[in-house]
């Protein structure tokens, strides 16, 4: 048995406190806008290297302990630790043991990207036998379908991938991309990415697929990219994008295409500034405030 207690604190108090309640003996803690679900809630935007101005006005603090702590001593410590005269309104709600496993499996259904494409969990039924399922779980690397750029992209190489296509994925993450054009009829896909696991993670997932090394090639971007692809995918983030302009523009074939995701839409113009000496990029899709740019190389 466990005990969550949530408080609320202003702006500038909730990531000291958070840091406070983890030193007089959470377990874990957590920050939620306080104002989720109403027309007050804030979405928080953020990249790597880049932190936002404040969090929420108002936010939630969630700790959770264990239930043999002194639990009035150990929000008086947290509170004091921020300066505050006294421990903020809280509530307690006890969390009784469960099976973590099957509770966490339960938050992940099969994802409908079109009717001809179903990521699924392993652990669940494909939904439609007829469709191309790919099987992907949770794990350390990005990309199970869910983020609205992985789907933005997934829906890309949908409309995109022509039998004996090259097909280039830059920031491969799980391998989703890349084990998607391989299904829909890509002849040769290369994945790669700077993180190590991602690289390891997009083999271990390609293998559960079927997709052969033959057919896909998993590696580091750290080693020199050489040749040129019918279609470029990249879903990473607006400044690494920008960063790599030069070589991922360089990696897109006469006539070939390009699409870049993990870009907010008010970023789209920097993204597009960032590829006009090499290939003229427009909006081709939105979803939930992130936008898929796209373009050929004429």
């Amino acid at each position: 048995m466990w005990l969550s207690v949530t408080l609320t604190a202003e702006a500038n108090r909730a990531e000291a406190l958070s840091e406070a309640l983890m030193e007089a003996g959470a377990l874990s803690v957590s920050i939620e806008d306080a104002d989720a679900g109403t027309e007050r809630e804030k979405p928080q935007f953020g990249e790597p290297g880049h932190v936002n101005d404040r969090l929420w006005d108002q936010s939630k603090v969630i700790a959770l302990f264990d239930k043999q702590i002194d639990l009035t001593l150990a929000l008086a410590q947290a509170a004091g630790a921020v300066g505050l005269d006294a421990v903020p309104d809280f509530d307690i709600e006890e969390i009784a043991e469960q099976n973590w496993v099957q509770l966490t499996q339960s938050q992940f259904e099969p994802i409908h990207i079109d009717d001809r494409l179903w990521i699924v969990p392993s652990w669940h039924a494909a939904p439609d036998s007829g469709a191309i399922n790919i099987e992907m779980n949770p794990g350390m690397a990005f990309g199970t379908g869910s983020h609205p750029t992985t789907r933005l992209c997934l829906q890309w190489l949908l409309d995109s991938v022509r039998p004996g296509d090259t097909v280039l994925d830059y920031g491969c993450g799980s391998g989703i991309l890349g084990i998607a054009a391989a299904k829909l009829g890509a002849d040769k896909v290369l994945g790669v990415d700077i993180d190590e696991h991602a690289v390891t993670a997009s083999r271990a997932n390609a293998e559960r697929n079927e997709v052969t090394a033959e057919r896909a090639e998993w590696r580091s971007s750290a080693q020199q990219l050489a040749g040129q692809y019918d279609l470029v995918v990249a879903n990473i983030l607006t400044n690494p994008l920008c960063m790599l302009a030069p070589g991922i523009a360089a990696r897109v074939a006469p006539g070939g295409r390009l699409a870049l995701s993990g870009v907010l839409a008010p970023q789209a113009g920097q993204v597009i500034a960032a590829y006009a000496p090499w290939i003229e990029l427009r909006v081709g899709a939105e979803h939930e405030g992130w936008i898929r740019l796209e373009g050929q190389n004429c």
